[in-house]
């Protein structure tokens, strides 16, 4: 009787076992992220780290386009469709020497400021001769409102405007030159008065060597005194002879 409720409880707890065993979902194992795919935030990029400036255009990029519209602009100025007179015959003067000194002058003073894009004393001649190209354009378009017809009119202003940006943009290319150049001119001062004050630490002397010391002093030997010596021609002393009673 005990064997067999021993099997009956042996078999039910195999039988409620299966169930359990089969309702129970297999869990996935649990994999640790990869270095690849954690979620660290990236490193922030350094505030210090600027990108390197642009280098400052050559100073024909800058001119260069603004010259060609009003070379072709004059070119194309039909002065016969002005009114006849004095303000026509000035500005076919100045259209001419303003198409010679495009063609003659221009074209070294940019090249000369091109190969020294950093030195003023190269941009400096080219912008005196395109503010005195500039006052004499100016001079032409005054004319051209005055006498000549209207679709002239508009195109030398837009010229103008034109080559005023253009010698706006190569002032301020030259101030910014100026402005860096003078920078490092300060900079490298401030360099040399730091340098001119700095001392070095001097070394302390090294220790004098000690002198050696004194040997003591030796004490003289005291000479025995030598035995004393009878007096030459000295009568001996003898002792007195006794007296008689």
């Amino acid at each position: 009787m005990r064997i067999s409720l021993a099997v009956l409880i042996v078999a039910a707890s195999t039988s409620l076992a299966r169930p359990v065993a089969a309702q129970s979902p297999v869990k996935p194992a649990l994999t640790e992220p990869t270095p690849a795919a954690s979620t660290a935030p990236a490193a922030a990029p350094s505030p210090q780290s600027k990108p390197a400036a642009s280098p400052a255009p050559p100073p024909s990029t800058l001119i260069q386009p603004a010259l060609d519209n009003v070379r072709a602009t004059l070119s194309g100025t039909r002065l016969e469709k002005w009114k006849r007179g004095s303000v026509r015959d000035e500005a076919a003067a100045d259209i001419s020497s303003i198409l010679g000194e495009l063609d003659s002058n221009m074209p070294q003073l940019l090249r000369d400021a091109d190969a020294a894009p950093d030195a003023l004393s190269k941009a400096l001649p080219a912008s005196r001769h395109i503010d005195a190209l500039y006052d004499t354009f100016l001079r032409v378009y005054d004319a051209a409102r005055i006498a000549g017809p209207g679709d002239q009119v508009d195109q030398i202003q837009q010229s103008l405007k034109g080559l005023s940006a253009a010698r706006r943009a190569l002032d301020e290319r030259m101030l910014a030159t100026a402005q860096a150049q003078e920078k490092q001119v300060v900079d490298l001062r401030a360099t040399v008065q730091r340098q001119a004050a700095f001392k070095c630490p001097v070394a302390p002397p090294p220790p004098a060597p000690a002198c050696p010391a004194a040997p003591p002093a030796k004490k003289p030997k005291k000479k025995p005194a030598p035995p004393a010596q009878p007096a030459p021609n000295q009568p001996s002393q003898q002792p007195a002879p006794a007296k008689p009673n």
